[in-house]
């Protein structure tokens, strides 16, 4: 008696292997070469930085692109910029993406989104002891909340409207503090480490439309932001 007991409960725990199994299969990450000629890239925080030279690369290998920032200034200089480096007419949209609306309104006009690249990001270093609240939820306001509004507004385009019906892409900006917790980056990581859930769900909710999921972890780059939040932290 007691073996057979056993021998049920031994089946009852090694049943959900072969669906766990199939679901892995099914969900888990694949290389996929994304086109991008002749077809759309929407880079957030696209007027410095990372997202100014992806804007750049994007544009010079034939892609139509557009960048999104807060400052209009900034964006039509990076667009200049664009412009005599390519030979490309860049779209520019001055948005917050804390602002679910304005989002919604400048992925409306930008339609149709075949590559998304959310990579506005937000940086001020200090430990949490001493850190006001408003820096805590800035920095999660702009490096997460931002990113679920610019992807919630763009996925029935990239799922419904884009170019072909060839893959696309949605890839987020994360950072190696989103990878293991820095000492003084208490509320930047765990904006970064939020990330990793949101693309590794998303990634299972959207793969049956051909969407691919990545996430990017770049070291410490030379960029506005990071001299920005260095000089703040050391004054």
């Amino acid at each position: 008696m007691s073996n057979s007991y056993l021998f049920l409960l031994l089946l009852l725990l090694l049943l959900p292997l072969p669906l766990l199994l199939i679901l892995y299969l099914l969900v888990r990450p694949r290389p996929v070469k994304i086109p991008i000629k002749n077809r759309h890239v929407f880079i957030t925080g696209g007027s410095s930085g990372i997202g100014l030279a992806l804007a750049h690369q994007a544009a010079s290998e034939g892609a139509r692109v557009s960048i999104l920032a807060r400052s209009l200034d900034k964006l039509e200089q990076a667009k200049q910029a664009i412009q005599l480096s390519t030979g490309v007419d860049v779209a520019v949209f001055a948005a917050d993406v804390r602002d679910y609306d304005a989002v919604s309104k400048a992925i409306s006009e930008a339609d149709p989104i075949d590559v998304l690249i959310v990579n506005q990001g937000v940086f001020v270093p200090q430990e949490l002891e001493k850190q006001e609240l408003d820096e805590v939820k800035f920095m999660i306001d702009v490096n997460l909340m931002g990113s679920f509004h610019m992807i919630k507004a763009a996925l029935p385009s990239i799922k419904n409207n884009r170019t072909d019906r060839g893959p696309a892409s949605i890839a987020l900006m994360s950072s190696q503090a989103g990878q293991v917790g820095i000492y003084g980056y208490t509320a930047y990581s765990a904006s970064k480490f939020g990330l990793r859930g949101l693309a590794e769900a998303l990634q299972q909710e959207v793969i049956a439309d051909d969407i691919h999921v990545s996430l990017i972890f770049p070291p410490d780059t030379d960029t506005p932001g990071l001299v920005e939040g260095v000089y703040v932290h050391l004054t």
